[in-house]
């Protein structure tokens, strides 16, 4: 069966223009233009582009997703598996929330009771889960399983308090770094204090025994060399993660 752009928007969900942004960035083109002009779309097109809205629903940016499905070694079934079991994933992270908003509730009407490590359950499991699937497979190439699944129990086995601790941890290191970064010295009080807030701040994910700085400063590097982890530090302010990779070699001399 044949689309039209617009006949394919409307059955997929998305605009006329994204269809067309996505030809005019040649990920996904139509299998021919007809004598009047109009872009048609063939079956392959449209399996091609549920593939790349289930790369979309991941988290995928656009040029990650042109770069594996025009790969050489793109497997479309083992791409569906894979979509299948982060979408399990998903579906477990789910249902843990809804039984934690369910028993919450209960609790606020009396039906039960509830205890303070029970409150954050689902929240640390959605770390967990969002660590997995960001920068699984780096992290556990850099550091093996068993550092990682260590590292995730940790995280499982805070206790509320210590969640909450992380949390503005994390805040302040982000606060810290960009106002470190304005004055534009690494080796700056401010710029320091931001690492040594980083260090406490991996602390509370790392397994007990781990930090050195040796293992600092490796990390610090990783931010620079992988783009997930340059464009969460970029986003603070540009050239952020550059300037805590300095600012870290210092702080680890």
């Amino acid at each position: 069966m044949e689309y039209t752009v617009n006949k394919l928007a409307k059955m997929s969900g998305i605009s006329t223009r994204t269809l067309r942004y996505y030809d005019e960035i040649e990920l996904l083109s139509p299998e021919r233009i007809s004598s009047n002009g109009y872009r048609i779309y063939g079956q392959s097109q449209v399996d091609l582009l549920q593939q790349i809205l289930f790369f979309r629903e991941l988290g995928l940016s656009l040029e990650e997703i042109k770069e594996i499905i025009y790969s050489k070694t793109f497997d479309r079934t083992k791409a569906l598996e894979n979509h299948l079991a982060a979408l399990y994933k998903r579906k477990d992270q789910i249902d843990l929330l809804i039984q934690n908003v369910s028993k919450t509730l209960r609790t606020v009407k009396g039906e039960a009771v509830m205890s303070d490590k029970e409150k954050f359950e689902g929240f640390k499991q959605k770390l967990v889960e969002e660590n997995e699937n960001n920068y699984g497979k780096e992290i556990r190439q850099k550091y093996g399983d068993k550092v990682i699944d260590a590292s995730n129990a940790k995280v499982k086995n805070m206790t509320g308090e210590q969640y909450a601790e992380v949390e503005q941890l994390s805040k302040e290191v982000n606060e810290t770094l960009k106002a470190a970064f304005l004055q534009g010295d690494p080796s700056s009080e401010l710029a320091q204090k931001a690492c040594d807030l980083h260090r406490q701040w991996l602390c509370y994910f790392w397994p007990d025994g781990m930090y050195s700085k040796e293992a600092h400063k490796g990390l610090a590097s990783m931010y620079c060399e992988d783009e997930r982890f340059k464009a969460y530090y970029d986003a603070i302010t540009p050239g952020c993660a550059e300037f805590l990779r300095d600012a870290i070699n210092i702080y680890c001399k």
